[in-house]
């Protein structure tokens, strides 16, 4: 699919995002079918040495690292990793992984809040119920990438909806702690 995708849109920005088992296997092939940025979930790989062998991997080849979790997952678990510089994007999952239109997990939000005192400039990502009425919430604890579906795709307008995503996490970004 990416490559096919690829071929349509040159200048898009490809981030595959994979819960699957040996993530390492599939790093070239995501590679040469043109993805930009591979985002593995931490709970695939065996421990925190193959996480970190699996970052390099994915960097070797040009992509860009992301590295999620689901809500169960302790957000110190892959600080080792991002402090090392090998983590481009971290993904704190909302839902559990598998299915769209799920409630947003409010309590996955000290993750991010967490993540984004330590690491100021990285981007956080989530994913997993955001909404009109979830979006502010998640901006606010220091969200600057939003994945969105049920949201936009069931909106009446996805230009507004999409809009109001945009301009609220936009909004929140220079309330976010600041590089030492």
């Amino acid at each position: 699919i990416i490559k096919c995708l690829r071929g349509h849109l040159p200048k898009a920005f490809f981030d595959v995002h994979l819960m699957i088992s040996e993530p390492a296997k599939w790093v070239k092939d995501y590679s040469d079918a043109g993805a930009n940025m591979y985002t593995f979930h931490i709970e695939a790989v065996a421990d925190i040495a193959a996480a970190r062998d699996l970052c390099i991997q994915i960097r070797e080849t040009g992509m860009r690292v992301g590295v999620a979790l689901k809500p169960g997952t302790p957000v110190e678990g892959v600080f080792e990793i991002i402090d090392a510089g090998l983590v481009d994007m971290l993904l704190v999952m909302t839902v559990e992984p598998g299915f769209g239109g799920q409630k947003f997990m409010v309590s996955t939000m000290s993750k991010v809040e967490a993540a984004r005192k330590r690491y100021p400039s990285l981007d956080i990502e989530v994913d997993g119920g955001l909404a009109a009425d979830t979006i502010e919430i998640a901006a606010k604890a220091g969200a600057n990438v939003i994945v969105a579906g049920t949201a936009i795709f069931k909106a009446p307008s996805r230009k507004d909806a999409t809009d109001l995503l945009r301009n609220t996490v936009t909004a929140a970004i220079p309330n976010y702690p600041k590089a030492a």
